[in-house]
């Protein structure tokens, strides 16, 4: 590994007690992350115990794989938050989407039809094979319809990993970066983890999500920061902030 610091912390201990979580895949049967009502009880009070005091959950929006809805991701939210309270867990559980950025997606912002992170903050990805064709374009026509993309897990693409002037380009093209934060103890691996530091050195990250989906992703927590210097991290952390409800 490229890391040697000898002190580093464990990424539990870096998520303060009032922590928002944007990004994560709690809602039961609706994508790849929980599977049932019990599998979001534990992830959501394992991500409590850990200092998430309120959820933004979004689950995929993927044209032919994941053909959720606006409408359908509400109604699983209400219901979840009914069994949520039935288990005494009343804090803040918000629903937004993930949203692929293909041409469905173009169709259903063009439409109004989004689920936002917080007024016109929109969570969005792309394939990790390569990126759209038209990506400037979605980004572009995205904005003009009045909302501003946050993407999700840059580091995570590996065809940017050896040009870092495309990341560059999506930051002056409007878009924000979501970090990860399972990135930077080696979850995704080797490459991605040190891609994420970089992007951390430079100041391109806006926000971060824990992008839990299970059981594995949680005992990644309780493993070691493989940065050298954590400060760009902590504050990125504490951007999260600003989607706080009271």
């Amino acid at each position: 590994m490229f890391f040697f610091s000898k002190n580093r912390p464990v990424l539990k201990d870096l998520i303060p007690t009032n922590y928002v979580d944007i990004h994560s895949h709690l809602l039961p049967g609706i994508d790849d992350g929980a599977r049932t009502f019990e599998d979001t009880l534990g992830l959501v009070q394992a991500l409590q115990g850990f200092g998430v005091s309120q959820f933004i959950t979004t689950p995929h929006t993927m044209h032919s794989i994941w053909d959720n809805t606006k409408e359908g991701i509400l109604l699983l939210k209400d219901q979840t938050i009914l069994s949520l309270g039935k288990n005494d867990i009343r804090i803040p559980f918000r629903a937004a989407s993930e949203y692929m950025m293909d041409d469905q997606f173009v169709k259903l912002f063009q439409a109004g039809e989004l689920l936002t992170l917080k007024d016109n903050y929109v969570l969005v990805e792309m394939s990790y094979l390569n990126a759209p064709m038209q990506l400037y374009t979605i980004l572009f026509d995205l904005q003009i319809a009045g909302y501003i993309p946050v993407l999700a897990h840059p580091e995570r693409y590996l065809f940017y990993h050896n040009n870092f002037e495309e990341y560059a380009k999506l930051k002056r093209v409007g878009c924000l970066f979501q970090l990860n934060l399972l990135a930077v103890v080696g979850y995704y691996g080797e490459a991605v983890a040190k891609v994420s530091e970089q992007l951390l050195q430079k100041g391109m990250y806006d926000f971060v999500g824990s992008d839990v989906h299970h059981s594995k992703h949680i005992a990644f927590f309780e493993e070691k920061v493989k940065l050298k210097e954590i400060t760009a991290l902590k504050e990125v952390i504490t951007n999260n902030q600003f989607f706080r409800i009271e």
